[in-house]
């Protein structure tokens, strides 16, 4: 199905507005002024919230250098945020208007619901399909190669020994041992970075597939077998037996003991984050041992994660950062800016309309609301569900 689009709400070119990001701890910018540029060229009216850019390193003048202007974004076709909104800045938006930012809608219910009430429409970019024609568009992607990355510099600067093996007059140091734990796009960053540091590597995953890619990076594959090992969808892990749980437990515990520095990545769209170390594995680990959670917005995969605090338990330091693309935010926003700006040549039309052609494969998979209806299938199965058990 195509819904023929519109070049504006109002008069003139469609208007783009970028917001000042409110969310506690966030530094990143939706666009910056190297895209803003090219939107401009493409016949778009850009407008960016003064000082939306400052956390990370963009400032006003290069946005109004590049073509855009300072002012209220809200007024916009399309407005363009990094974290979900809050409940006043969905408020704001106008009948008509589109959102787009991580909007997590598989979790956020009430949130969608607010947007469609407001007769607006939500674009969520972690809902865009993992594929190879979107891989452009894949901020979940481009931001999680920015996690894999800090999370291992964290981890070493906050280790109290080397990470490479260091020999000397006085004798040598053995390297540090890194245990990660997800083999998407995060943990191959961590794998690849833990290794250019010179630590010994080992990483497990849920997907045999992805064995070949842990040991092109270095790494050694540890795998479980005898146990049916269910295969998730879009690029994700599924979530998996007990059986299994308890043969991967099995299987990491020994390493887990031996490892300086424990970096853990799963997650599962529209659920609590898998739990993959429990207290008693935090507690065989050495004292001095870190780990750094990755999932620990979403629950932590490490029974002891606190999110934004890290925690000390029997020496070992748990580290449980909610949001460690933004602590990169010039690097982050840059590419998610980069993805936001393919994601928009694919949905608009040479004249600059929305196409809302729902037959096309990622505008079906990321379109939440369109003209104040949900009408992604995935979202109102998992509103359904939740209702029905209301």
């Amino acid at each position: 199905m195509t819904d023929p689009g519109h070049a504006s709400s109002f008069a003139g070119p469609m208007k783009i507005g970028v917001p000042r990001e409110t969310a506690s701890g966030e530094k990143r910018v939706a666009l910056v002024p190297e895209t803003a540029a090219k939107l401009v060229k493409r016949g778009l009216e850009v407008v960016v919230e003064p000082g939306a850019g400052a956390a990370a390193t963009y400032a006003d003048a290069e946005y109004e250098k590049a073509g855009a202007k300072t002012g209220d974004p809200w007024s916009a076709d399309l407005v363009l945020k990094v974290q979900k909104p809050s409940a006043a800045e969905a408020g704001k938006l106008n009948e008509g208007s589109t959102l787009v930012s991580f909007l997590y809608p598989l979790i956020n219910a009430d949130l969608v619901r607010a947007i469609a009430g407001r007769k607006a429409g939500a674009i969520s970019v972690d809902m865009i399909p993992r594929t190879t024609l979107a891989q452009s568009m894949d901020a979940l992607s481009s931001q999680a190669n920015l996690a894999g990355y800090k999370a291992v510099l964290i981890a070493a600067e906050r280790l109290p020994r080397f990470f490479p093996m260091l020999m000397t007059a006085a004798g040598t140091i053995t390297p540090a041992r890194v245990l990660i734990f997800g083999a998407g796009v995060a943990g191959l960053q961590a794998i690849g970075t833990a290794k250019r540091l010179g630590a010994v590597v080992e990483a497990t995953d849920v997907r045999p597939e992805t064995k070949e890619q842990v040991e092109s990076l270095g790494g050694k594959f540890l795998q479980v077998t005898g146990v049916e090992i269910k295969q998730g969808a879009g690029g994700y892990a599924a979530e998996q037996s007990d059986e299994y749980k308890k043969k991967q437990a099995e299987l990491v515990s020994d390493r887990i003991s031996k490892a300086d520095v424990v970096i853990t990545t799963a997650l599962i769209p529209g659920r609590k984050a898998p739990v993959l170390v429990t207290a008693a594995q935090v507690k065989s680990m050495r004292p001095g041992g870190i780990i750094v959670d990755l999932a620990a917005e979403q629950g932590g995969n490490v029974e002891g994660t606190v999110a934004g605090q890290e925690v000390q338990v029997d020496g070992v330091t748990i580290v449980g950062h909610p949001n460690l693309p933004s602590t990169m935010a010039g690097a982050a926003s840059q590419l998610y800016s980069r993805n936001l700006e393919k994601l928009l040549g694919h949905l608009l039309s040479k004249e600059n309309a929305m196409k809302w052609d729902f037959a096309d494969e990622i505008t079906k998979g990321c379109v939440i609301v369109h003209r104040g209806e949900i009408v992604n299938a995935k979202v109102k199965e998992a509103m359904e569900k939740a209702g029905a058990k209301a």
